[in-house]
């Protein structure tokens, strides 16, 4: 299907089921617009991927904004009396908060920047939500100048720092992030509901309750509820149970000692995606109602009020709606290893270093015949770990010129994208109804050349 370029405002409105309960075989973790072609190529929202990166280049990333939609929809589904708060770190561009703020959620934002973008693409700045374990006064001051609905308080300096620089006679609302304690997260570099990491203050050492009690004697800042992110990449509900359990004791804790019932609870995100056939993922609405359950149960018995929930999914919104295409470059052969080189890598996509994650790499634009041979799908960067894909099947016949195509990456890839070997970021094009548009234009050398003002 060919590829047209028009205005966002000329985007049809979309429509369709949530993106749970399908089986497509290798597809499962693919946008569930996508669709395999007669001739070996592989479509998206309508839109060809090897006409894509005919059109718009390689490295290219592919972004389904049906996906993004119905993944916003399932979550106000799931959660219809609860505040859903799109993290911003997976990804954030002008069109994603527009996306996100139709679909009816709110945004979590960890930077200036993130914020910045996001009000002066017309998001309201009352459904904000600021992070951040080390708020810079650039990131406070911004956060108070526009708005911001909420700032999570994650250590007793930034108390302090908050409360004077908040102007006289307003009152800026704010959460107290917890550690409760609990080891939850696919990889240890991600889980963040322990002690021994950086975020968030101990419930176990007293932390947090002392946090609490200065909050309470600052007359310009309003504290309204406990806030905890337990990990990321977490498909078990488990977990969010018990970190549920152990904030509401803190609750009545709070309201025990000071006589205030805060109203609001944030158990942050985290929720896993398949990024491979076989994985699990999250179960959305499992996980709503046995979260829902344990609220209202844990505050009936400790005689609180039901606070109000807040959710903030991220790399399940958009993770699944976006599909990255490479052309390879070189194909090599080491001994038993096969190396297949593409015009990508690490600094596109620094997951697989970091993290160890594994993607499922798909030979798109042509058909082939031959058996599958193990092959590691590498960068062109100057690192060996420049990775993206170790052991994966791939036909044998995969050769210099071809396109392959991994799915599952809509979610921190570009948001964690570097400059490395000045190669440049790749261009962000959505799709939709057989429509391509560019939404964030391929990073030039001519762009970085202008950030160096050296002699």
């Amino acid at each position: 299907m060919s590829i047209q370029e028009i205005s966002a405002q000329e985007l049809p409105p979309v429509l369709g089921p949530g993106p749970d309960d399908r089986d497509l075989g290798d597809f499962c973790v693919w946008p569930r617009s996508a669709r395999p072609e007669p001739d070996g190529d592989v479509s998206v929202g309508g839109v060809s991927l090897a006409e894509a990166a005919d059109r718009f280049g390689t490295p290219v990333y592919v972004l389904d904004e049906q996906e993004v939609r119905d993944r916003c929809r399932t979550y106000r589904t799931a959660f219809p009396e609860a505040d859903v708060v799109y993290a911003a770190k997976a990804f954030l561009c002008r069109a994603v908060a527009h996306w996100v703020q139709d679909e009816g959620l709110g945004l979590d934002v960890c930077s200036a920047g993130e914020l910045m973008l996001a009000v002066t693409t017309g998001f309201p700045p009352e459904k904000i939500v600021m992070h951040g374990n080390a708020k810079s006064p650039e990131d406070l001051r911004t956060a108070l100048r526009l708005g911001v609905g909420r700032i999570v308080v994650d250590s007793t300096s930034e108390i302090a720092r908050l409360a004077a620089i908040t102007p006289a006679g307003t009152r800026q609302k704010v959460m107290v992030r917890v550690v409760p304690g609990i080891a939850a997260g696919g990889h240890a570099k991600v889980r963040t509901g322990t002690d021994d990491q950086k975020f968030g203050l101990s419930i176990t050492d007293g932390s947090a309750q002392h946090a609490v009690t200065r909050i309470l004697d600052q007359p310009h800042l309003e504290l309204v509820g406990l806030h905890c992110h337990i990990g990321s990449q977490i498909a078990a509900v488990k977990p969010y149970v018990a970190a549920v359990r152990r904030l509401v004791g803190l609750l009545a804790r709070i309201r025990d000692q000071h006589g205030v019932a805060l109203p609001q609870l944030n158990i942050g995100g985290g929720h896993a995606i398949a990024y491979r056939p076989g994985e699990e993922s999250m179960n959305v609405s499992v996980l709503a109602g046995r979260v829902r359950a344990e609220l209202e149960d844990g505050c009936a018995r400790a005689g609180l009020p039901v606070p109000r929930l807040t959710v903030e999914p991220g790399r399940a919104v958009v993770g699944p709606a976006g599909v990255v295409v490479y052309r390879v470059l070189a194909v090599k052969r080491t001994g038993a290893h096969t190396f297949v080189a593409v015009d990508g890598g690490m600094s596109d996509n620094p997951r697989p270093a970091l993290y160890g994650v594994r993607y499922a790499p798909r030979l798109v634009g042509r058909p082939s015949a031959a058996p599958p041979r193990l092959v590691t799908v590498v960068g062109r960067h100057c690192e060996a770990g420049d990775v993206l894909a170790d052991e994966v099947a791939l036909p044998g016949d995969v050769r210099p010129g071809d396109l392959l195509a991994v799915p599952a990456a809509g979610a921190y890839h570009l948001s964690m994208a570097s400059g490395y070997n000045l190669v440049g970021r790749p261009p962000v094009v959505a799709v939709s109804d057989g429509i391509a548009r560019v939404l964030v234009r391929r990073e030039s050398l001519d762009d970085m050349n202008r950030r160096d003002v050296g002699p």
